[in-house]
């Protein structure tokens, strides 16, 4: 799996320390950015091993400084805490103790993964500049790494460059994709609310009825990809909720609709965001009804660095069997908030592999998902390796 001219960063005893601790993340999850408990387990470990600490950035966010010698490059890792608001189906020891939350998405892998690599940077590191850790709630709201922000994250860390990581389960332990360019999709809520006048049901002639404007505009929205893209133009739009009336009989006054819009590029963005307005504003004509469209951007295109993303690729590549450190994966529309840190500072987004089977092939947002203990030795491996190849 790993070029066996490198050492692991983790000797035997001190991976199932941490695999330990990405267990006990696990069995206690938190949601959003309500993560105070992980936030403290991670303070805890982070002042112990004699990182400078500060609390409390955009909520519960937190961030560990080590400065190494006279060097002035900054680099800045980062990685998520909470996890989902969903059941676990999982039994094993380690299973959420904690009705309806879940960690489904190895974020309590990628916490432990840094927690490890920060270990042994601090006990062990070589480099010559500053190193800021960056854990990170709400990263499944799209919200943490905006508030963040907001709260001054990059002007009191300043970072020349910012990197990431996320399990990708279906890819082989011991695979990592690193892609430049558009990398994940945008992330925007659409709501539609059709104002109508209701009426008796037995009389239609005498109201305007939102319903069949709700029904021409769901097929309408839907040529957008298909007719106003072309294919190199990624982009998905999936209405999630339909709400009108009450009863069978009353022709209601409105209709609303949200819709998600996810795509990699702001053109494509924005292109779809025009013919939403045409479609909507031709509905009030054609129906005489109003509508109100409000859209509201959650996450931008995660965008990765061309020179970063190439420094990763370099710095990385010895810890990895030729062949299996790809440029290019299959195509992934979901969204990362990672990505309003990229719009701030140059960097690079990537994932390794948690897997493949039954088990560890499991997607994330399942249920039955668990996040690969093996992958911590690996991922400590590359931010090690990453930091003092940066911060040389």
């Amino acid at each position: 799996m790993r070029n066996q001219q490198n050492q692991s960063a983790l000797s035997d005893t001190e991976l199932q320390s941490f695999i330990a601790l990405r267990r006990q993340i696990h069995a206690a999850p938190e949601l959003g950015g309500e993560t105070p408990n992980t936030a403290e387990l991670v303070a805890a470990k982070l002042t112990q091993w004699g990182y400078e600490l500060h609390r409390g950035i955009g909520g519960h966010g937190l961030v560990g400084v080590l400065k190494r010698g006279e060097g002035t490059r900054r680099i800045g890792l980062r990685a998520d805490m909470d996890a989902l608001p969903m059941q676990e189906k999982n039994t094993f020891a380690h299973a959420s103790q904690i009705a309806d939350r879940m960690h489904a998405c190895g974020h309590d892998g990628h916490t432990a993964i840094l927690l490890a690599a920060a270990y042994r940077l601090a006990t062990h590191g070589e480099f010559n500049g500053t190193l800021n850790l960056i854990f990170q709630p709400d990263e499944e709201g799209l919200c943490g790494a905006k508030a963040m922000i907001d709260d001054g994250l990059f002007q009191r860390f300043p970072c020349d460059a910012i990197f990431a990581l996320h399990n990708m389960p279906s890819y082989p332990l011991g695979t990592a994709v690193i892609q430049a360019g558009p990398t994940m999709a945008s992330s925007q809520r659409v709501s539609l609310r059709v104002s109508g006048q209701g009426g008796h049901g037995a009389m239609p002639e005498k109201s305007v009825d939102p319903l069949p404007v709700v029904a021409s505009l769901i097929n309408a929205i839907q040529t957008i990809k298909s007719r106003n893209l072309g294919p190199e133009e990624y982009a998905v739009i999936s209405i999630g909720m339909l709400q009108a009336g009450s009863v069978y009989n009353i022709i209601p006054d409105e209709a609303s609709m949200l819709i998600s819009v996810r795509t990699d590029t702001p053109q494509t963005q924005q292109k779809i965001n025009q013919r939403l307005e045409q479609i909507v504003r031709g509905h009030e004509q054609s129906f005489g009804v109003s509508i109100d469209l409000e859209i509201t951007p959650l996450a931008p295109a995660l965008i990765n660095d061309e020179t970063e993303t190439q420094r990763v690729r370099e710095s990385l590549a010895p810890l990895f069997e030729p062949g299996h450190l790809q440029s290019r994966g299959p195509k992934v529309m979901a969204t990362e908030d990672f990505a309003w840190m990229l719009t701030e500072v140059p960097g690079c987004y990537f994932l390794l592999g948690n897997g493949e089977g039954e088990f560890h092939g499991c997607s994330v947002h399942n249920p039955h998902y668990d996040f690969n203990d093996e992958l911590i030795r690996l991922g400590a491996d590359c931010w090690v390796k990453l930091v003092e190849d940066f911060l040389a």
